[in-house]
């Protein structure tokens, strides 16, 4: 690179009296939309034509900061896409809340069962908890609950143990020399 001098700078004149600041700064608005390739975040189904659209299918979207709406200081973004057998547009924007999307319009969002079983278990776990505050007794009570169902886990494991060694113990190099045998037998047999 020493010997090229011209592989280090981008091929750019900079008279030497230049200055950076003086450049003018572009007013760009504030709503401005960008042209982005992104990924279908979840199933959905368009609401127009009734097509489904599932996660993980590439989209060509308009992309904007949503105005006066913000979590902790992290700007929303939402995303403009069209539904790949009407072309009707389907809109959903960022929730970083729940690290989620949220659908706006255009299309409804699919069941999710995981999603819904995750926030069943935050719930029983708060309640619990909220329980357990108020009540020794309950604390007591879901200790010994938690500890049979360890111990019943324990012996389910155990059996399942036992039963590969089991399994383990059959010798199958043995039994197919066994069968092997029976099938050259039964050769004879039919030669003789």
């Amino acid at each position: 690179f020493t010997e090229r001098p011209d592989l280090l700078s981008p091929q750019k004149y900079y008279p030497p009296d230049f200055d950076p600041a003086k450049i003018p700064k572009l007013k760009l608005p504030k709503d401005r939309q960008y042209v982005v390739r992104l990924m279908a975040p979840f199933n959905m189904r368009c609401k127009t034509c009734g097509e489904y659209i599932y996660k993980g299918k590439k989209f060509n979207a308009r992309k904007e900061t949503v105005q006066n709406e913000s979590y902790l200081g992290l700007p929303i973004f939402r995303f403009y896409i069209k539904c790949t057998r009407c072309l009707a547009e389907i809109t959903f924007k960022t929730d970083p809340e729940n690290t989620d999307y949220t659908m706006e319009h255009g299309a409804t969002r699919n069941f999710q069962a995981e999603k819904l079983l995750e926030e069943e278990e935050k719930r029983m776990q708060k309640e619990r908890e909220e329980e357990e505050l108020n009540n020794p007794m309950k604390v007591l009570e879901n200790r010994t609950k938690d500890s049979k169902l360890e111990m019943e886990v324990l012996e389910n494991l155990q059996e399942l143990k036992e039963l590969n060694q089991r399994q383990a113990n059959v010798d199958f190099e043995a039994m197919l020399k066994q069968y092997k045998e029976l099938e050259e037998e039964q050769r004879r047999r039919e030669q003789e």
